[in-house]
This record gives structure tokens, sequence and C-alpha cells, in this order.
């Protein structure tokens, strides 16, 4: 449906979104992350009680936020300035309600709320199934490209 590595510059085993299940430029974009036991960071978190960290489900909330960001923008025939990336720049309202662990299909949802010069706005959740994972409201800026 959608090149997600066309869009974002994230690679393994940061970038955290495997495949958009739908998605609806200006409005909204449902994605998800497999989250497996061969996650890198189960070594550290937590050896013999694997929990998926908050702050990855939050970057996984943004990655999906970007690529509708990305989307909407060419939908728009706004282009992206070359040397150019969208950053993740901040969340507010962040409330999480359920550990994530292996074995999960984390289940992403962002929804365009607005954009001024640089900056969009994105108001996100994370489920699995039918379970509140995590809420936020993402921020993204484009940036010029660090030399």
């Amino acid at each position: 449906m959608i090149d997600i590595k066309a869009y974002l510059p994230h690679r393994y085993p940061f970038l955290l979104v495997d495949r958009v299940v739908s998605i609806d430029p200006g409005k909204s974009i449902v994605a998800y992350k497999n989250i497996s036991f061969n996650e890198p960071m189960f070594e550290g978190h937590f050896p013999g009680d694997p929990i998926f960290p908050g702050v990855m489900i939050i970057e996984a909330m943004a990655q999906a936020a970007g690529l509708l960001g990305f989307r909407t923008a060419e939908e728009a025939n706004v282009a992206v300035a070359e040397g150019s990336l969208y950053l993740f720049v901040g969340a507010d309202k962040v409330r999480f309600k359920r550990p994530v662990v292996p074995g999960d299909q984390l289940t992403l949802k962002a929804t365009f709320v607005s954009s001024k010069r640089t900056i969009w706005k994105f108001d996100c959740e994370a489920r699995v199934g039918d379970e509140f994972v995590c809420s936020a409201t993402i921020l993204c800026a484009e940036r010029k490209k660090p030399r």
C-alpha cells in the first residue's frame, strides 16, 4: 500500500512501523508494529520480563504521524525542502494504560490536527487489540538535515 522506507529515514532497528493498514491524507493513518522477542531493547528492558519501552511506543506513534504528514504534504503538492527532515519535536498529554510485551501487535493511529508553517500536530493513540495502550499529542517540525 505505501512504501514506508520511501518516506521515513529510519532503518532497522529503529524503524517502528511494519505496515500501513489505511491512510487518508490530511485526516488519519492506521499502521502497526509487531512486537517480537527479537527486539534489541529486550536484552535490557527487562531480562526475564520483557516490556516494550514507553518511549519506543511514543516514537512508533510519531513515525506513523510522520508518514501521514509526508503523504498529506504530497497530496497537497507541498514539497519537502531538499535537505530537510521532519523531526519529532514534542509530545503532550502522554498517557499509558497497558504494557506491551513480545507477541503483541501494536496498532498505531494518528489523526491530523493542524499545521502552522513547519510545525505539524497530530493526535495519536496505540492499542493492542481493543485494549488502550497509550495516547499523546505529537508535534513534528521540518528542519534542515545536520551536516
